[in-house]
């Protein structure tokens, strides 16, 4: 049961007395929290000890509320994954304390696998939502400020596939707004003067398939199943789940609100490094702040979710080394509308410097092939062939997307100018964000 005093307790005030230990942000840096407490330097939370055990209590157990919740709602890969879940949703509610901002890539196979609901569960959650399908560049960097909302992508391929179009400017604000002072420089206002938009903010991505290679690196990755017959959830309705959801969130902003000086001070430990330890940090911090088994649960949940997606990466090139195999020999079949599987397989084993022959126990074969090729959506069908022959086929037509996606020919892409005409000043490059004013295209439209 929820205890309002458990939410509110602070376990650090200022030298003031004022409990919120929140200071002015300029939009540049994490929140500093005000009096005598500027400039100690970074500190730990190591426990009971540190907040005292209301505190502690309090945060551990809304914690588990809020798991408890999201489990009701959606079927999540692994308790790894609704542990990360959970912690990133509070995450959210310390923004202006974090160097930070962790993407949640929520991403699947096909459809029905539960993304969108994710992104309905967040919604009702996290520190301001900002739920879009298809908005402007101008609006997000007009929204984006010293408290920035939590940004909820629904149908995010169509915004990083190969026709996204005029979504680069949408797509560079997404991979700078990982990190703190990052702005996006636009000429702006009636005086036209330059100015710095800011990028920073958290952000949950759900789409059909891997993301770019970009915010996969910058995201806590849920890599979504459809339900099996037995798993059950609670149905997602306005009128009782909304209610409940958000009263969790106001629990989480009465709780984290007053903790984020404590949390822009706190160094934790990490089980990884580099970029990983950087996305990861915030979900720790919140963690830490809440004590009791989190700490624990959260450092486990980086280490095994981390691991999974180096092993996913090596599948991942494994898989597009094998696109770009398949067209070239669909290429040396003068782009024949369909090769039989035996035949592709043949032509994949004869290359003895590829990964092919010695792919499983005995080399690649039909069964494998088939199994590789289905996260793309493209599997073999029946064909009939001249004289009347039918076998078991590939259709090249059905690898077009899946090229086109991942292993893209330099033809495939928009070639770049070698230099301005003269009195013009030079395009942006591709998934750059153009200088100019804020939902406007900067310099000369690109030729079609």
């Amino acid at each position: 049961m929820y205890r309002p005093s458990q939410g509110t307790a602070n376990p650090r005030p200022n030298a003031s007395g004022d409990p919120r230990d929140v200071g002015p942000n300029d939009g540049t840096g994490p929140v500093a929290s005000s009096g005598a407490d500027v400039g100690t330097g970074p500190q730990s939370l190591g426990g009971p000890a540190d907040h005292g055990d209301q505190g502690v209590c309090g945060g551990a157990e809304l914690l588990a509320d809020l798991r408890e919740t999201i489990g009701r709602y959606v079927v999540l890969p692994s308790e790894e994954a609704l542990n990360a879940v959970t912690l990133w949703v509070a995450a959210s509610h310390i923004q202006p304390a974090l160097q930070h901002a962790p993407r949640l890539a929520v991403v699947g196979p096909t459809k029905g696998c539960g993304k969108s609901r994710v992104l309905d569960v967040l919604h009702e959650t996290v520190h301001q939502p900002m739920m879009t399908v298809n908005t402007s560049p101008a609006v997000v960097f007009r929204v984006i400020g010293k408290n920035p909302p939590t940004l909820l992508v629904d149908e995010a391929d169509t915004i990083f596939g190969p026709k996204a179009g005029d979504k680069e400017d949408l797509r560079g604000l997404l991979n700078a707004g990982h990190q703190r002072n990052r702005p996006a420089w636009r000429i702006s206002g009636p005086e036209h003067k330059p100015t710095a938009f800011p990028t920073f903010a958290m952000a949950a991505l759900a789409g059909i398939g891997d993301l770019p290679d970009t915010i996969m690196d910058r995201a806590v990755v849920l890599r979504m199943q459809k339900r099996k017959p037995g798993e059950r959830i609670t149905p997602f309705r306005s009128r009782y789940s909304v209610p409940e959801l958000n009263a969790l969130r106001d629990r989480l902003a009465a709780w984290l609100t007053p903790l984020r000086g404590a949390a822009g001070r706190h160094v934790p430990t990490m089980p990884v490094e580099d970029r990983a330890a950087d996305t990861w940090e915030p979900l720790v911090i919140v963690a830490d702040l809440a004590g009791g088994q989190w700490p624990a649960m959260a450092r486990a949940a980086c280490l095994a979710m981390t691991r999974h997606e180096v092993v996913q990466d090596e599948q991942t090139t494994l898989k597009t080394r094998l696109l770009r195999d398949i067209r070239r020999i669909f290429e040396q079949a003068n782009n024949a509308e369909a090769l039989r599987t035996q035949d592709l397989l043949a032509a994949l084993l004869t290359d003895s410097e590829s990964p092919w022959p010695e792919y499983g126990n005995k080399g690649l074969n039909a069964y494998y092939l088939s199994n590789l090729l289905r996260d793309f959506g493209i599997s073999p069908v029946n064909y009939r062939f001249g004289q009347g022959r039918q076998a078991k086929a590939y259709m090249r037509n059905r690898f077009l997307d899946a090229w086109a996606r991942y292993c893209p020919e330099p033809a495939d892409t928009a070639p770049t100018p070698a230099g301005p005409r003269r009195g013009m000043s030079p395009a942006a490059p591709m998934g750059a964000l153009p200088i100019g004013p804020p939902g406007e295209v900067a310099g000369p439209p690109r030729g079609r």
